[in-house]
């Protein structure tokens, strides 16, 4: 537990800010956007919310003795009463009022982002980042939430709180029992991060996951943001471009009928005007460099990355490629890559299928 008369706690750490040291603080996810901004890729403006202003919400007496009582009553074979249980737990936590200091500190930071980004109430995507997200033998993705497009320090806060909470959704409380971790031990830390509105978006791994070869960039690309392809109501268009020549050298354009797009301060779906249902939604150069920046990621990080990108419509041409996150490519990185004979396509083989893991949506 921290206390509180340490001045030298610090309850929010910029992404530019962050150290190795600070990993414990931050959770995985915002670990990797401080190490990919210091290492100088395109990534949003941003800061954590560190596991100490989550620790102080668990060390609430209320808190913690309420959820010590429903966690040890919980019957996990019953999906009813889970539901039911978590639901509790977390109405329970989002109504603590949050700790002035932290409060305070929260408040600042984002003055000073919307000042940083010269737009008032600059919309955000607040991020949880549990400490046990990016554990080797286990994958908390989509246990807990994200909010996006989150405007005004209000809506921020809020949303602050209801992260701190998703920590017990039913999925999460079930699955920690499935693989022995303790509920009360996992911290939980927030980002907070500048969004992109992105003209189109999708993913890239630095080789190509039909075969493995590491002389190519695969991409898939979808008009606005990846809801769409998520959930398998738009298949993107794929792309193979060559790492040496630069160029690309395979290209299989889809029939994009809708897309999720900001339309005032709420995001929407919205039907693809009919010029743009067919025609490529990257340009080649943007789709180059997309694939230096993948590459960059993969030089940083000495290893095969998949990486979450945008094309922010606000943007001048060759400014416009941002990051939004990179991990590990954790299938053909752990074996040696082998020839593929001509016909030996898989068409479930696209990326498209890390999509339905995805590093940024409703939940992450």
């Amino acid at each position: 537990m921290i206390s509180l008369t340490d001045a030298e706690t610090a309850f929010v750490i910029w992404f530019e800010d962050y150290r190795e040291e600070d990993r414990a603080r931050v959770g995985g996810k915002n670990a990797s956007l401080g190490t990919m901004m210091g290492a100088g890729l395109p990534v949003p403006p941003g800061f954590a919310v560190t596991t100490d202003a989550y620790a102080l919400l668990r060390g609430d007496e209320t808190v913690h003795g309420r959820v010590h009582e429903a966690l040890a009553a919980l019957d996990l074979d019953d999906a009813r009463m889970v539901q039911k249980v978590a639901a509790e737990i977390r109405e329970e936590m989002e109504s603590i009022v949050m700790h002035p200091r932290v409060e305070h500190e929260i408040r600042a930071a984002y003055a000073a982002l919307c000042e940083r980004c010269g737009v008032p109430d600059v919309p955000v995507a607040v991020r949880s980042s549990a400490t046990a997200e990016d554990l080797p033998d286990a994958s908390f993705a989509g246990q807990q939430d994200t909010y996006l497009w989150v405007t005004g320090i209000e809506a921020v806060l809020a949303n602050v709180q209801r992260c701190w909470s998703s920590i017990f959704t039913d999925r999460a409380i079930v699955y920690r029992h499935e693989m022995g971790f303790d509920d009360l031990l996992i911290e939980m830390s927030v980002g907070v991060q500048k969004m992109v509105d992105p003209r189109c978006s999708g993913v890239a791994f630095t080789l190509n996951p039909r075969n493995g070869d590491r002389s190519q960039v695969a991409i898939d690309a979808s008009w606005g943001l990846g809801e769409a392809v998520v959930s398998g109501e738009v298949t993107p268009d794929t792309f193979l471009v060559d790492k040496v020549l630069r160029s690309v050298m395979e290209r299989t354009i889809s029939t994009k009928l809708v897309e999720y797009r900001l339309d005032g301060e709420t995001v929407r779906k919205v039907d693809v005007d009919p010029d743009r249902v067919n025609a490529q939604c990257v340009t080649d150069d943007e789709l180059c460099l997309v694939a230096a920046m993948a590459r960059r990621a993969e030089k940083h990080y000495g290893c095969p990355q998949d990486v979450e990108w945008a094309i922010d419509r606000h943007l001048p041409d060759g400014d416009n490629v941002i990051l939004l996150q990179a991990r590990p490519e954790t299938v053909w990185s752990r074996k040696a890559a082998t020839p593929v004979a001509a016909d030996g396509y898989d068409p479930m083989s696209s990326i498209v299928s890390t999509l339905l893991r995805p590093l940024e949506t409703g939940r992450n």
